[in-house]
């Protein structure tokens, strides 16, 4: 930290509903002070995306927030963030595990008690001041607030924090841009590091909605809004013609946004001619599709969003682009330069905004993916994983590459294989990664890629095509291929 050359340097401390979370971060925030270094910390649980936030607005030179994000209840941990409130690249993340490293005994990690860390104003505890401006940050990019104020009478949103940092944010954002109809599930809306209502507290699973779709049945909610424990990641399920809901993925959810954003800006003619659109290298193609579409052009970056942050920051700098919006495949995403990293509350807002701007038209979210596919094309995507643990697990998953690598299939289905991206060579101007993106004739691709916090090994498909069905049958041939040879 000291050596970043900061003359005085500072870092924010936020934390979620984990187990130890809010002791993790004021033990952190006293090592800080311990070694002269100012910080500021909230006095509640807070979503990443605020420490994100806030970092930027109180000019701090690194950010830091205790959180497993959307993993098991017994995980902890933190993420460390720059003077950009970006998450650290890989080149910075080792400096600081090399410097965490070298320290052999805990007697010699400095830091100061609570009191003398306060008296010495080393130590300092946020207010709502930050909340505030980041509430109006969010805020600000609502496309539509006169469609929300027409129709929020009647348009029904359900939420759930799923027992985390984004039940008061995602609320607040909410109301203050008109809607009038949200319900909270209550067995979820307190914090509770055990995460006790879900098997697991991640929107990416539909068992995490389970008591949101009853709710919304029972009150006929127009849509459903979730958001893991540290607010970064943001699921939807709204309802398909037979009036059933209907769990989006993060691909599906992301080319909506994309679509109602741009046409909302295209709409006000304030579309800019340097506007740019960034995802991951495992994002689905519909949403680059459809901004093309627009003249907006999309650039793809290694999978994690402080990627999508570190291009955000350097467009900032050089003017090259505006940046529009951000997202991956994962449930997250991003408008606006406030943050560098993934925001369930904005995603929230602009998902709802979206929803009651269709509602006006007679429309769901889901007639509206069923209208984006017959404009643009059926793209189908599907994860898999394989979970190898310990050490003989890491040899399995360095195997499984190696194989991949060396051997590349010429076709699947009769379907060419037309290009092997192998990014562990640094390819399209990237840091170099261990992963492999097969790319066939007819747009369809898979990914292979370890995992770089969990022991399992990921498989990324994607697919399009002229009709559903076809779509979903070339889908299921690419996944059988594939995993009958990872497998066997």
């Amino acid at each position: 930290m000291n050596g970043t050359g900061a003359a005085a340097p500072s870092i924010v401390l936020a934390y979620d509903s984990r187990h130890m979370s809010p002791e993790f971060a004021l033990e952190s925030a006293l090592v800080f002070a311990g070694n002269g270094v100012k910080a500021y910390l909230f006095k509640t649980l807070h979503a990443t995306p605020q420490l994100s936030f806030a970092v930027r607005y109180l000019g701090a030179t690194a950010g830091v927030v205790v959180t497993a994000s959307h993993n098991p209840p017994e995980y902890n941990g933190y993420k460390v963030y720059g003077a950009d409130g970006g998450q650290l690249v890989p080149a910075f993340a080792e400096q600081v595990i090399a410097e965490v490293q070298s320290i052999d005994t805990f007697a010699k990690v400095k830091k100061l008690t609570q009191s003398e860390a306060e008296a010495q104003d080393l130590l300092v505890w946020l207010d709502d001041e930050v909340d505030q401006a980041y509430i109006q940050a969010v805020t600000a990019i609502c496309q539509n607030p006169e469609v929300i104020q027409q129709i929020s009478h009647d348009f029904r949103i359900i939420f759930t924090p799923l027992h985390g940092a984004g039940n008061i944010p995602v609320r607040e954002v909410l109301k203050t841009v008109g809607f009038e109809q949200v319900r909270v599930v209550a067995e979820q809306e307190k914090p509770d590091a055990q995460f006790s209502t879900v098997k697991s507290p991640n929107p990416e699973e539909r068992e995490a909605f389970t008591l949101a779709i009853a709710q919304a049945k029972d009150w006929n909610a127009d849509i459903i809004i979730g958001t893991d424990p540290d607010a970064d990641r943001m699921g939807a399920v709204v309802k398909d013609p037979s009036g059933e809901y209907f769990v989006l993925t993060g691909n599906q959810s992301g080319a909506i946004i994309v679509n109602y954003l741009l046409s909302s800006l295209k709409e006000r003619g304030e579309l800019p001619a340097n506007g740019v659109v960034i995802k991951t290298i495992v994002t689905s193609e519909m949403g680059a599709v459809i901004a093309n579409h627009y003249g907006i052009p999309t650039l793809n970056t290694l999978t994690g969003f402080k990627y999508i942050g570190e291009k955000m920051t350097q467009f900032e700098q050089t003017g090259e682009h505006q940046f529009l919006f951000g997202y991956e495949e994962s449930y997250g995403y991003l408008a606006g330069g406030y943050a560098r990293d993934k925001d369930a509350v904005i995603a929230s807002m602009l998902i709802a905004e979206a929803a009651a701007y269709y509602k006006q038209q007679g429309k769901t979210l889901y007639d509206v993916l069923q209208e984006l596919y017959e404009s643009f094309g059926y793209f189908l995507e599907k994860l898999e994983s394989r979970t190898l643990k310990g050490k003989d697990g890491v040899e399995q998953i360095g195997r499984i590459m190696e194989a991949w690598r060396m051997n590349p299939p010429g076709e699947i289905n009769g379907i060419r294989v037309s290009s092997v991206e192998d990014y562990e060579q640094g390819i399209q101007g990237l840091p170099r990664e261990n992963v492999l993106k097969f790319k066939l004739e007819d747009g369809s691709w898979f990914c292979l890629r370890p995992s770089g916090t969990e022991p399992k090994i990921k498989f990324y498909f994607a697919v399009q095509g002229s009709t559903g069905p076809g779509a979903a049958k070339q889908l299921d041939g690419i996944i059988q291929y594939v995993l009958s040879r990872v497998d066997g």
